[in-house]
């Protein structure tokens, strides 16, 4: 790929687009405009490939449930998300987003019991127990206090470590490794790094749990899974890796963002204090508002395949955008409007849609309810310390987020 690019190159926009504007939570500018004026076009990536950008909410859900669209990134035309990803394509063990039927089916059945509704509702005893014990320790201070290292980011990190039985204690080792993975400016050797860093850790770790199981899902999977042979350690580490990134990445951010959602809509805020019993549509509002993967789901056509009346040819990559498929105005009425009153939210698709839905989806509601629902109550003046203009937002990494947010009360 040269440096300099021709006139018709430029003509097709680059993705992701950086966002701006006068709202932080809005996407992109250029996307919003794509998904009104040009809701399935061609876009740029990194490497200069170009893949078919998905914005409508109805071509979105129609499209990630044809399986002649495939999640494989070995296959040619795959629109990686970074060169590290593109580096690993080959023999390196997938992850359950990258992997098609049957093969997806049979991994995620090895997760589901330990994601069930009941099963997470048996949870939210001890989430919430982390949440007050977080505030607690925040109320101790005479503020400010930055809202997400003190409770955005411990709260998923604490449970997911629990659920797997990894010790809170090195949650800096996965952090630090985690960033560096959804960075979409690492180099493919700093996340390489990252990645094998991580993977010799959790390999240590299973080892550990097959011969001193304990009560948690490495254990499990350790003792169903691994030594019988249903998958193998490499497989084994890949999904832990998955699990332990994700599982607190996106929902740290979208706690803190929803945080910040609320104290810029004051009014809404004190209606959750005065009706808990709202939060849980509140929240299923402030996903479908935040929308904080903002890289996409990336598919590659394995045969030719007609998506929203364009031809997407056998080995052209497709980018189904979620963050503007919650915005459409098709489907949401005044979608750049925030409103817990909405009866139009439960078409977001935050999670997904289909059979990629988030596996831990019902965990990530279960958090954020509990963290919403308690620090709007706990701390009823909580108030931001500084100005919105001045906050930095995580505009350079798959999840999208805020680095720091200070609060006061």
């Amino acid at each position: 790929m040269t440096d300099v690019l021709t006139e018709q190159e430029e003509a097709v926009p680059f993705y992701p687009m950086e966002r701006g504007g006068s709202c932080p939570f809005d996407p992109a500018n250029q996307l919003a405009a794509l998904a009104e004026e040009q809701p399935i076009t061609k876009v740029r990536l990194w490497n200069g490939n170009h893949a078919w950008l998905v914005t409508r909410n109805a071509d979105l859900r129609a499209a990630i449930s044809d399986r002649r669209l495939s999640c494989d990134p070995r296959l040619p035309g795959f629109p990686h998300v970074t060169a590290f990803v593109e580096t690993r394509r080959g023999d390196a063990p997938r992850t359950l987003i990258e992997m098609d039927f049957p093969e997806h089916t049979t991994y995620r059945r090895m997760l589901t019991k330990d994601f069930l509704y009941k099963r997470v509702e048996a949870m939210r005893p001890r989430i919430q127990e982390i949440v007050d014990g977080l505030i607690d320790r925040m109320l101790e201070s005479t503020g400010p206090v930055d809202l997400v290292a003190e409770f955005a980011l411990p709260v998923p990190s604490l449970v997911i470590c629990e659920l797997l039985g990894v010790p809170y204690d090195d949650h800096e080792f996965f952090q630090i490794r985690s960033n560096v993975l959804f960075a979409r400016d690492a180099t493919a050797e700093q996340a390489m790094k990252a990645f094998q860093e991580l993977a010799v850790y959790l390999g240590g770790m299973m080892q550990k749990k097959a011969a001193q199981p304990g009560d948690d899902l490495t254990s499990r999977l350790v003792a169903e899974q691994l030594t019988t042979g249903a998958i193998g350690p490499d497989s084994l580490v890949a999904m832990l890796i998955l699990l332990l990134t994700a599982g607190h990445e996106t929902t740290a951010n979208m706690i803190s963002l929803s945080a910040l959602t609320l104290l810029q809509h004051p009014e809404q805020m004190a209606q959750l204090r005065d009706k808990p019993e709202m939060v849980p549509d509140a929240v299923e509002e402030l996903l479908r508002y935040l929308t904080v993967a903002q890289s996409g789901a990336r598919r590659v056509a394995t045969e030719d395949i007609e998506i929203g009346g364009h031809l997407v040819k056998a080995g052209e990559g497709v980018i189904l955008a979620f963050d503007t498929a919650n915005r459409d105005t098709s489907v949401f009425a005044e979608p750049e409007v925030f409103d817990i009153h909405r009866d139009d939210t439960g078409q977001h698709v935050a999670f997904g849609f289909g059979s990629h839905q988030c596996v831990g989806q019902q965990l990530a509601r279960a958090e954020l309810q509990i963290a919403v629902r308690t620090l709007v109550q706990r701390v009823p003046t909580l108030r931001l310390a500084q100005s919105v203009d001045s906050l930095q937002f995580r505009k350079d990494m798959a999840v999208y987020g805020v680095q720091e947010l200070p609060v006061s009360w």
